[in-house]
């Protein structure tokens, strides 16, 4: 396995145990490195600052899903492009995640999201 593809692999697997698992220390633990740079203006930097995030986030939303579509990756950076849903009825954000790793542990990480629209002005999917 090449490094780009063990890097995606450590992406999706975090965000599968953090997010859909329930389990942001665990994720946290296993796949990030000494050091966490977050950019997101709503979350604080850190381990302990992602687990005390993520975990208010999941115990609010217990049924959340995250359905990562698509992920490209060069060097260091990894991309998912993902749906977000909070509840099974929830129409979701689209969801993209920047994650910059180092030695497979993701050390930096931005995300943008949108609401996935009702309708749209073009006949071209969000995925």
């Amino acid at each position: 396995m090449t490094d780009i593809e063990r890097n995606k692999q450590v992406v999706r697997d975090f965000c599968e145990v953090a997010f859909n698992a329930k389990q942001p220390a665990d994720a946290a633990q296993r796949f990030m490195g000494a050091e966490y740079i977050q950019h997101n203006p709503t979350a604080p930097d850190g381990k302990d600052g992602f687990i005390e995030f993520a975990t208010a986030f999941v115990t609010q939303a217990p049924d959340l899903n995250l359905e990562i579509r698509t992920m490209i990756a060069e060097d260091d950076l990894v991309m998912a492009h993902s749906l977000l849903k909070i509840t099974p009825d929830d129409a979701g954000m689209v969801v993209v995640d920047f994650f910059r790793l180092e030695e497979n542990k993701i050390v930096e990480h931005w995300d943008v999201m949108q609401p996935f629209p009702e309708t749209s002005a073009n006949d071209h999917p969000m995925f």
